[in-house]
Protein backbone atom coordinates (compact mmCIF):
# COMPACT_ATOMS: atom_id res chain seq x y z
CA UNK A 1 0.00 0.00 0.00
CA UNK A 2 1.24 3.25 -0.51
CA UNK A 3 3.20 5.42 2.38
CA UNK A 4 1.18 7.85 4.17
CA UNK A 5 1.43 10.31 6.55
CA UNK A 6 -0.46 9.07 9.97
CA UNK A 7 -2.89 12.47 9.98
CA UNK A 8 -6.13 10.83 11.69
CA UNK A 9 -7.22 8.05 14.37
CA UNK A 10 -7.52 4.78 12.76
CA UNK A 11 -9.67 2.67 12.64
CA UNK A 12 -12.96 4.59 12.94
CA UNK A 13 -15.71 3.33 14.87
CA UNK A 14 -18.62 1.45 13.77
CA UNK A 15 -21.96 1.93 15.31
CA UNK A 16 -25.39 0.10 15.40
CA UNK A 17 -28.59 2.59 14.16
CA UNK A 18 -31.24 -0.11 15.84
CA UNK A 19 -33.92 2.62 16.57
CA UNK A 20 -33.40 4.05 12.57
CA UNK A 21 -33.21 0.56 11.36
CA UNK A 22 -36.78 -0.17 12.69
CA UNK A 23 -38.21 2.93 11.20
CA UNK A 24 -36.58 1.53 8.10
CA UNK A 25 -38.08 -1.99 8.33
CA UNK A 26 -34.74 -3.81 9.30
CA UNK A 27 -33.56 -5.73 12.04
CA UNK A 28 -31.74 -3.45 14.52
CA UNK A 29 -28.22 -5.19 14.49
CA UNK A 30 -28.42 -4.79 10.43
CA UNK A 31 -27.96 -0.80 9.72
CA UNK A 32 -24.42 0.42 10.46
CA UNK A 33 -23.30 3.97 11.11
CA UNK A 34 -19.30 3.93 9.77
CA UNK A 35 -17.83 7.23 11.31
CA UNK A 36 -15.22 8.97 9.50
CA UNK A 37 -16.84 11.87 10.97
CA UNK A 38 -14.34 10.94 13.60
CA UNK A 39 -11.23 11.02 11.65
CA UNK A 40 -9.93 13.20 14.16
CA UNK A 41 -7.79 16.72 12.57
CA UNK A 42 -9.51 19.54 11.56
CA UNK A 43 -13.19 18.35 12.99
CA UNK A 44 -12.56 14.93 11.24
CA UNK A 45 -14.44 14.13 7.59
CA UNK A 46 -13.43 11.74 4.93
CA UNK A 47 -10.51 13.88 3.53
CA UNK A 48 -8.54 13.10 6.42
CA UNK A 49 -8.01 9.60 4.75
CA UNK A 50 -7.36 11.06 1.34
CA UNK A 51 -4.63 13.53 2.26
CA UNK A 52 -2.69 11.30 3.85
CA UNK A 53 -1.04 9.63 0.93
CA UNK A 54 -1.18 13.30 -0.92
CA UNK A 55 0.78 14.89 1.99
CA UNK A 56 3.08 11.93 1.98
CA UNK A 57 3.87 12.79 -1.36
CA UNK A 58 4.10 17.00 -0.80
CA UNK A 59 6.38 16.35 2.12
CA UNK A 60 8.63 13.83 0.38
CA UNK A 61 8.37 17.10 -2.38
CA UNK A 62 9.73 19.27 0.11
CA UNK A 63 6.95 21.52 -0.45
CA UNK A 64 6.09 24.07 2.16
CA UNK A 65 2.96 25.00 0.84
CA UNK A 66 -0.70 23.86 -0.36
CA UNK A 67 -2.94 24.58 -2.36
CA UNK A 68 -6.32 23.60 -3.04
CA UNK A 69 -9.84 24.60 -4.54
CA UNK A 70 -13.38 24.04 -3.36
CA UNK A 71 -16.93 25.88 -2.51
CA UNK A 72 -17.22 28.53 0.15
CA UNK A 73 -18.04 25.59 2.66
CA UNK A 74 -15.46 23.51 1.45
CA UNK A 75 -15.12 20.10 3.60
CA UNK A 76 -11.93 19.66 1.65
CA UNK A 77 -10.50 22.77 2.03
CA UNK A 78 -10.96 23.38 5.50
CA UNK A 79 -8.97 19.52 6.26
CA UNK A 80 -6.46 20.95 3.70
CA UNK A 81 -5.83 24.31 5.87
CA UNK A 82 -5.73 21.80 9.33
CA UNK A 83 -3.18 19.41 7.55
CA UNK A 84 -1.12 22.01 6.35
CA UNK A 85 -1.32 23.78 10.13
CA UNK A 86 -0.31 20.39 11.62
CA UNK A 87 2.66 19.76 9.02
CA UNK A 88 4.03 23.70 9.14
CA UNK A 89 2.87 24.54 6.08
CA UNK A 90 1.41 27.64 4.39
CA UNK A 91 -1.81 27.02 2.95
CA UNK A 92 -3.94 28.94 0.22
CA UNK A 93 -7.42 27.92 -0.24
CA UNK A 94 -8.82 29.12 -3.87
CA UNK A 95 -12.84 29.17 -3.52
CA UNK A 96 -15.83 29.75 -5.72
CA UNK A 97 -17.79 33.06 -5.28
CA UNK A 98 -17.35 35.84 -3.56
CA UNK A 99 -16.43 36.27 0.02
CA UNK A 100 -19.54 36.79 2.19
CA UNK A 101 -20.21 39.73 4.71
CA UNK A 102 -19.64 36.91 7.74
CA UNK A 103 -17.23 33.92 8.18
CA UNK A 104 -19.75 30.65 9.29
CA UNK A 105 -18.95 27.13 9.39
CA UNK A 106 -16.16 25.77 7.47
CA UNK A 107 -14.93 29.43 6.46
CA UNK A 108 -14.43 30.29 10.34
CA UNK A 109 -12.45 27.34 10.46
CA UNK A 110 -10.14 27.95 7.89
CA UNK A 111 -9.33 31.31 8.92
CA UNK A 112 -9.01 29.92 11.94
CA UNK A 113 -6.62 27.38 10.67
CA UNK A 114 -4.39 30.51 9.13
CA UNK A 115 -5.44 29.55 5.65
CA UNK A 116 -4.55 32.59 2.90
CA UNK A 117 -8.51 32.69 1.03
CA UNK A 118 -8.41 33.39 -2.76
CA UNK A 119 -12.20 34.07 -4.35
CA UNK A 120 -12.78 33.42 -7.61
CA UNK A 121 -16.10 34.77 -8.50
CA UNK A 122 -17.54 32.88 -11.17
CA UNK A 123 -14.02 32.37 -12.71
CA UNK A 124 -12.28 29.22 -13.71
CA UNK A 125 -11.05 27.93 -10.43
CA UNK A 126 -8.12 25.52 -11.41
CA UNK A 127 -6.70 28.14 -13.66
CA UNK A 128 -6.49 30.43 -10.77
CA UNK A 129 -5.19 27.36 -8.56
CA UNK A 130 -2.10 26.93 -11.53
CA UNK A 131 -1.50 30.96 -11.25
CA UNK A 132 -1.58 31.05 -7.74
CA UNK A 133 1.00 27.95 -7.95
CA UNK A 134 2.96 29.62 -10.19
CA UNK A 135 3.18 32.86 -8.86
CA UNK A 136 4.38 31.27 -5.46
CA UNK A 137 6.88 28.91 -7.29
CA UNK A 138 8.92 32.55 -8.82
CA UNK A 139 8.85 33.76 -5.46
CA UNK A 140 10.84 30.93 -4.32
CA UNK A 141 8.54 28.65 -2.49
CA UNK A 142 7.68 25.09 -3.38
CA UNK A 143 4.15 24.70 -3.61
CA UNK A 144 2.56 21.54 -3.74
CA UNK A 145 -1.32 21.27 -5.52
CA UNK A 146 -3.45 19.65 -3.64
CA UNK A 147 -6.48 17.78 -6.37
CA UNK A 148 -10.36 19.37 -6.26
CA UNK A 149 -12.03 17.39 -3.26
CA UNK A 150 -8.65 15.63 -2.53
CA UNK A 151 -9.10 12.82 -5.54
CA UNK A 152 -6.77 11.24 -7.29
CA UNK A 153 -6.27 7.80 -7.99
CA UNK A 154 -3.17 8.15 -5.08
CA UNK A 155 -5.30 10.15 -2.61
CA UNK A 156 -8.32 7.20 -3.66
CA UNK A 157 -5.79 4.35 -1.43
CA UNK A 158 -7.08 5.79 1.90
CA UNK A 159 -10.60 4.78 1.17
CA UNK A 160 -8.68 1.75 0.17
CA UNK A 161 -7.86 1.09 3.89
CA UNK A 162 -11.40 2.05 5.02
CA UNK A 163 -12.56 -1.22 2.88
CA UNK A 164 -10.50 -2.98 4.66
CA UNK A 165 -10.97 -1.72 7.92
CA UNK A 166 -15.15 -2.55 7.35
CA UNK A 167 -14.23 -5.97 6.37
CA UNK A 168 -12.41 -6.75 9.65
CA UNK A 169 -15.26 -5.12 11.20
CA UNK A 170 -18.27 -6.58 9.33
CA UNK A 171 -17.10 -9.86 7.69
CA UNK A 172 -20.73 -10.14 6.29
CA UNK A 173 -20.86 -6.95 4.97
CA UNK A 174 -23.60 -6.73 1.99
CA UNK A 175 -23.44 -2.67 1.23
CA UNK A 176 -21.90 0.46 1.87
CA UNK A 177 -23.63 3.36 0.79
CA UNK A 178 -21.64 6.54 0.40
CA UNK A 179 -22.47 10.05 -0.95
CA UNK A 180 -20.31 10.89 -4.41
CA UNK A 181 -18.36 14.36 -4.52
CA UNK A 182 -15.05 13.91 -6.73
CA UNK A 183 -15.18 10.57 -6.68
CA UNK A 184 -12.07 9.25 -4.16
CA UNK A 185 -14.26 7.68 -1.45
CA UNK A 186 -16.22 5.24 -3.99
CA UNK A 187 -13.27 4.56 -6.13
CA UNK A 188 -11.22 3.57 -3.07
CA UNK A 189 -14.33 1.26 -1.56
CA UNK A 190 -14.84 -0.36 -4.94
CA UNK A 191 -11.24 -1.04 -5.16
CA UNK A 192 -11.04 -2.48 -1.81
CA UNK A 193 -15.15 -4.04 -1.62
CA UNK A 194 -16.68 -4.57 -5.31
CA UNK A 195 -18.81 -2.61 -7.72
CA UNK A 196 -21.53 -4.42 -6.39
CA UNK A 197 -20.94 -4.06 -2.65
CA UNK A 198 -21.25 -0.21 -3.05
CA UNK A 199 -23.83 2.34 -3.14
CA UNK A 200 -22.92 5.94 -4.49
CA UNK A 201 -25.20 8.19 -3.79
CA UNK A 202 -24.35 11.62 -6.39
CA UNK A 203 -24.45 15.35 -4.96
CA UNK A 204 -24.04 17.31 -8.02
CA UNK A 205 -20.24 18.21 -7.21
CA UNK A 206 -19.13 17.28 -10.71
CA UNK A 207 -20.79 16.89 -14.27
CA UNK A 208 -20.87 13.25 -14.15
CA UNK A 209 -20.43 11.48 -11.13
CA UNK A 210 -19.98 7.66 -12.17
CA UNK A 211 -17.06 9.18 -15.09
CA UNK A 212 -15.06 10.42 -12.00
CA UNK A 213 -15.54 7.38 -10.33
CA UNK A 214 -14.25 5.37 -13.48
CA UNK A 215 -11.18 7.56 -14.23
CA UNK A 216 -9.81 7.08 -10.77
CA UNK A 217 -10.70 3.33 -10.81
CA UNK A 218 -8.34 3.64 -14.23
CA UNK A 219 -5.80 5.15 -13.05
CA UNK A 220 -5.50 3.21 -10.04
CA UNK A 221 -5.75 0.03 -12.52
CA UNK A 222 -8.57 -1.23 -11.13
CA UNK A 223 -11.07 -3.21 -13.01
CA UNK A 224 -14.36 -3.16 -11.49
CA UNK A 225 -18.35 -4.49 -12.63
CA UNK A 226 -20.69 -1.74 -12.96
CA UNK A 227 -21.00 1.33 -10.69
CA UNK A 228 -24.31 1.25 -8.40
CA UNK A 229 -24.76 4.98 -8.47
CA UNK A 230 -27.84 6.95 -7.50
CA UNK A 231 -28.26 10.21 -9.35
CA UNK A 232 -31.86 11.09 -7.97
CA UNK A 233 -30.74 12.94 -5.29
CA UNK A 234 -29.16 16.23 -7.01
CA UNK A 235 -32.26 17.76 -6.69
CA UNK A 236 -32.00 21.52 -8.09
CA UNK A 237 -28.36 21.05 -7.68
CA UNK A 238 -25.14 20.69 -5.56
CA UNK A 239 -25.42 23.59 -3.04
CA UNK A 240 -29.52 23.22 -2.56
CA UNK A 241 -30.96 21.29 -0.38
CA UNK A 242 -34.43 19.39 -0.96
CA UNK A 243 -37.22 18.15 1.29
CA UNK A 244 -36.02 14.84 0.57
CA UNK A 245 -32.87 15.46 2.34
CA UNK A 246 -34.33 18.07 5.25
CA UNK A 247 -35.87 15.01 6.03
CA UNK A 248 -33.38 12.31 6.01
CA UNK A 249 -30.77 14.80 8.00
CA UNK A 250 -34.41 14.82 10.82
CA UNK A 251 -34.81 11.08 10.66
CA UNK A 252 -31.09 10.47 11.48
CA UNK A 253 -31.19 13.07 14.18
CA UNK A 254 -34.42 12.18 15.84
CA UNK A 255 -33.96 8.46 16.30
CA UNK A 256 -30.21 8.03 16.52
CA UNK A 257 -28.82 11.72 17.84
CA UNK A 258 -26.59 11.80 14.57
CA UNK A 259 -25.81 15.18 12.96
CA UNK A 260 -25.26 15.26 8.95
CA UNK A 261 -24.94 17.29 6.36
CA UNK A 262 -27.28 18.66 3.99
CA UNK A 263 -24.66 18.56 0.79
CA UNK A 264 -22.80 15.14 1.35
CA UNK A 265 -24.02 12.75 4.18
CA UNK A 266 -27.75 13.85 4.09
CA UNK A 267 -27.95 13.03 0.33
CA UNK A 268 -26.57 9.88 1.40
CA UNK A 269 -29.01 8.79 3.95
CA UNK A 270 -31.66 9.76 1.52
CA UNK A 271 -30.32 7.11 -0.84
CA UNK A 272 -29.91 4.82 1.61
CA UNK A 273 -33.61 5.05 2.64
CA UNK A 274 -34.72 4.58 -0.80
CA UNK A 275 -32.60 1.95 -1.17
CA UNK A 276 -33.98 -0.17 1.74
CA UNK A 277 -37.33 0.87 0.44
CA UNK A 278 -36.37 -1.04 -3.19
CA UNK A 279 -34.80 -4.40 -4.09
CA UNK A 280 -31.77 -3.61 -1.34
CA UNK A 281 -34.01 -3.72 1.39
CA UNK A 282 -33.80 -7.27 2.04
CA UNK A 283 -34.61 -7.73 5.90
CA UNK A 284 -31.10 -8.82 8.07
CA UNK A 285 -28.83 -7.43 4.76
CA UNK A 286 -25.65 -5.71 6.14
CA UNK A 287 -26.39 -2.32 5.24
CA UNK A 288 -23.18 0.37 6.54
CA UNK A 289 -23.87 4.18 5.80
CA UNK A 290 -20.80 6.04 5.81
CA UNK A 291 -20.43 9.09 7.84
CA UNK A 292 -18.08 11.73 5.85
CA UNK A 293 -18.09 14.41 8.21
CA UNK A 294 -19.53 17.46 7.32
CA UNK A 295 -21.16 19.04 10.63
CA UNK A 296 -19.14 22.36 10.38
CA UNK A 297 -20.79 22.95 6.61
CA UNK A 298 -24.97 22.01 8.22
CA UNK A 299 -23.98 24.94 10.79
CA UNK A 300 -23.75 27.60 7.91
CA UNK A 301 -26.76 26.87 6.68
CA UNK A 302 -30.26 28.26 7.61
CA UNK A 303 -32.54 26.19 5.07
CA UNK A 304 -32.46 22.49 6.54
CA UNK A 305 -35.46 22.62 8.58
Amino acid sequence: MTDRLLLGTWPTPLEPLPRLAAHLGTEPDALLLKRDDLTGLGAGGNKVRKLEPLLAEATAQGADLLVTSGAAQSNHARITAAAAARLGLDCVLVLWGDPPAEARGNLLLDALAGAELVWVGDGDTEAVVAQVAAERRTAGRSPYVVPYGGSSPLSATGYVRCAEELQAQVPDLDLVVTAVGSGGTMAGLVAGLGADRVLGVDTGAVPDAAAAVEGLLAGMGVAHGALRIDGDRVGDGYSTVGDEVRSALRLVARTEGVFLDPIYTGRAAAGLVAALNGPDGVPGRRVVLLHSGGLPGLLARDDVL
